[in-house]
């Protein structure tokens, strides 16, 4: 199988050379294990991705995982190997900055990357690191496999150079997730052709069974793409609404895990999972599940039953944040409007920790805000931000005796273009809904 030339990259894992190597002792495995093994490195072999070695320095055990469906995969155990290779900090896309510049478009692609990984060569020099054992000796990887530390790195590496003129425009990339998007109809064809081409030049090749083309809607980087917006991934939202009524810590840290996955569609996350925290102070085996968690839960569930489609900002839009302050927990949502409507574009909350809980209200506010900021930085650095409130939080931040965290504060917040306005009309669900069931401190009185 074809890949992508050495000259243009391949994997290298810089072990640092006064390292000792370390050779795994072989492991036993039973008879239906043995058997997936070698036909596996037998299907490597032919497609040339394996080779034999002699005497490696590095040696691995493989490992046999049973795929969800039917068979087999084998990885290989390179644990010892990655705490021996420094980090590529080679920087990953953002994925919520992926999906916002993909949602909207009339038409998508998605496309994968067949055994993308496979289709970057090891550096020659590195391939005998990658041996492992099997029943009928020693191999080692001729291609990048999956389960090496940096192998993402690398990736990423290879299609921003390749994409470097589609990415941000007519493609987004993330690793071997690739998409290519068309505003219009008539420019669908023509930014298909310019990605086959590339392909083509580098004799990239992509898996057709995981491929979409000419669709108004499709899964990207686990969330639902459209020209509407974007959507939680139903999947996940099933996966909360299937739960029972947790019985054990495991059962509470998967159900918040599960919230966790999705806080970008919900309002106010922090204080809606506040009771489940809660029940986690009881035993380390039990915990004490109260009226006040049976009627989070069943909230919760009503809520994801039908959570929120969100909006993207285009260029130019006035974005507005309303915030809001419990006794645990700040939050905020991120509006666009639209049609004379407004459309929740993201929603933040986080937890109040230490002193935090201590601050008065109007402090919180500031925090809230503050927590936003650094949260959804690149909405704040790219677009005006109007906040709503009735709370003279201007003046707060602005005023000469403010206490040193406040300075510091009004200072983060000074790089972006922040103006405060009164909360006047609620227009849209969104807002109604987070602003329902917590409201901001009453303003303090004049001095």
């Amino acid at each position: 199988m074809p890949g992508i030339s050495s000259d243009i990259i391949s994997h290298m894992l810089s072990v640092n050379p006064a390292v000792r190597p370390v050779r795994q002792k072989c492991r036993a495995y039973d008879p239906e294990r043995y058997e997936a093994m070698r036909a596996e490195v037998d299907r490597l072999s032919s497609i040339r991705f394996i080779r034999e070695v002699d005497y490696p320095t590095w040696l691995a055990n493989v490992v046999m995982v049973r795929k969800p469906r039917k068979g087999w995969c084998m990885c290989v155990d390179y644990t010892n190997l990655n705490l021996d290779c420094p980090k590529d900090s080679f920087p990953l896309p953002l994925i919520d900055q992926l999906v916002d510049a993909t949602a909207g478009h009339a038409l998508l692609n998605f496309m994968d990357a067949y055994s993308g990984y496979n289709q970057i060569f090891m550096h020659p020099e590195d391939q005998a690191h990658t041996s492992f054992i099997t029943d009928r000796g020693l191999y080692c990887y001729k291609v990048m496999p999956f389960g090496l530390k940096n192998a993402g790195a690398t990736y990423q590496r290879l299609v921003n150079h390749l994409f470097a003129p589609q990415i941000g425009n007519t493609m987004e990339v993330y690793v071997d997730d690739m998409l290519v998007k068309s505003r219009t109809a008539d420019k669908h064809i023509p930014n298909l052709f310019a990605m086959f081409a590339i392909l083509k030049q580098y004799k990239m090749r992509l898996n057709p069974t995981k491929c979409a083309f000419g669709v108004a809607s499709g899964k990207f980087l686990g969330f639902m793409i459209s020209h509407r917006g974007i959507e939680a991934n139903p999947e996940k939202i099933q996966a909360i609404l299937d739960m029972t009524v947790p019985k054990t810590v495991k059962d509470i840290q998967s159900l918040t895990g599960r919230v966790a996955a999705l806080t970008r569609f919900i309002s106010k996350a922090t204080d809606r999972c506040a009771p489940f925290f809660k029940a986690l102070k009881g035993t380390k085996r039990n915990i004490t599940w109260t009226a006040e968690c049976d009627m989070a839960f069943s909230e919760l569930k009503e809520y994801m039953g039908r959570a929120p489609l969100l909006s993207t900002p285009e260029h130019g839009d006035i974005l507005v944040i309303y915030l809001s302050v419990s006794a645990s927990a700040v939050s905020s949502v991120l509006i666009r409007s639209k049609d004379n409507a407004e459309h929740p574009v993201h929603y933040v909350s986080k937890a109040l920790q230490d002193a935090e809980v201590r601050y008065p209200d109007i402090k919180k506010l500031a925090f809230a805000l503050v927590v936003s900021a650094r949260r959804l930085r690149p909405y704040f650095q790219a677009h005006t931000i109007h906040v709503l409130t009735n709370q003279p939080l201007r003046q707060v931040l602005q005023k000469p005796e403010t206490s040193g965290r406040l300075v510091k504060w009004a200072i983060e917040l000074g790089e972006f273009d922040i103006h405060y306005k009164p909360r006047l009309a609620i227009r849209g669900q969104a807002v109604v809904d987070f602003l329902s069931k917590f409201t901001e401190p009453q303003a303090p009185a004049a001095t």
